[in-house]
């Protein structure tokens, strides 16, 4: 589980990097728990609010960036 707080502390292009990885993951996760091979389930629950979260943080850095320009 990531933090928010840890996250600030990153770039906007390591956050979606990071994003994107835990999309990738994702998908692997989706694809072992249909075939029935997944054997932790809430990996799924935490892998999609850990890229809500990143996606939180871009958001917000991006708002901030908009309104000190």
């Amino acid at each position: 589980m990531l933090k928010a707080s840890e996250l600030r502390n990153l770039s906007v292009e390591e956050l979606i990097e990071k994003a994107d990885k835990l999309k990738k993951d994702l998908m692997q996760f989706r694809f072992q728990a249909k075939t029935a091979k997944l054997e932790q389930q809430n990996l799924l629950r935490e892998t999609r609010r850990d890229i809500a979260r990143i996606l939180t943080v871009v958001s917000e850095l991006k708002n901030e960036k908009e309104v000190k320009a």
